[in-house]
């Protein structure tokens, strides 16, 4: 596929908003096409602000709040993943519509493929216990670290959680502190409790306490310490 760039350009005025678009739409198609691309990304509004999102071939590889710097994400990416980035929409259209959904209140887990290369380690420990938590419940920083093996290391837990580079989607959010207020959140304060308010609202039923396969013990989401 070529793209006739000196048509566009000839005349030396930019070319009307229009042609720029299709252009960049038939240089992703082609990029993706011909495998030249190590990660593509797209923005989305949401309650929480804008949300970057980002993909590579195997899957999503990371979400990233406003507060933590959109550029400073993509610089991190470019050097840990790939200097082939290129700002794409369509191929993420599938996470931002289960994240419409999820915010809306009409999703409750997430069906996505993801690319886990980021974590690593104790962090990898730490958040394979974190989809255990069930949709409107929460576990408290010590029961995720007992859950991971790792019983004495709370405040390693809550460093972990910090860097997830999958927010929501690995539910760090659920995870408090043992006198139930909410603790830190790489989205900021009112982020976290804005996800945990929207769980309690929006969950039936929650499960017990404790888990059937040694996940993280859980309470209600508003349930106090």
């Amino acid at each position: 596929m070529s793209i006739d760039l000196e048509s566009v350009l000839a005349g030396g005025r930019p070319a009307d908003p229009a042609t720029l678009d299709s252009l960049h739409d038939r240089l992703a198609t082609a990029a993706h096409e011909q495998g030249l691309l190590d990660v593509w990304y797209r923005t989305m509004d949401t309650p929480l602000g804008r949300l970057l999102l980002a993909a590579t071939g195997v899957g999503l590889v990371r979400i990233a709040f406003a507060v933590q710097g959109h550029d400073r994400v993509l610089d991190d990416l470019a050097q840990r993943v790939g200097p082939r980035i290129l700002a794409d929409a369509r191929p993420l259209d599938g996470v931002a519509r289960e994240l419409d959904e999820y915010f809306g209140g009409r999703r409750r887990a997430f069906d996505l493929p993801l690319d886990h290369r980021l974590i690593g380690g104790f962090r990898a420990d730490v958040l394979a216990q974190l989809p255990r938590i069930g949709y409107g419940a929460t576990a408290s920083y010590a029961d995720v670290a007992r859950a991971a093996g790792h019983p004495r290391a709370v405040r390693a837990v809550g460093t972990a959680c910090g860097a997830n580079p999958l927010p929501i989607v690995v539910p760090c959010h659920r995870v408090v502190r043992s006198d139930g207020t909410p603790g830190g959140y790489a989205g900021g304060a009112e982020a976290k409790r804005l996800l945990l308010a929207l769980e309690a609202r929006s969950a039936g039923p929650v499960l017990p306490p404790g888990d059937a396969e040694g996940g993280p013990a859980e309470r209600s989401a508003d349930a106090g310490a």
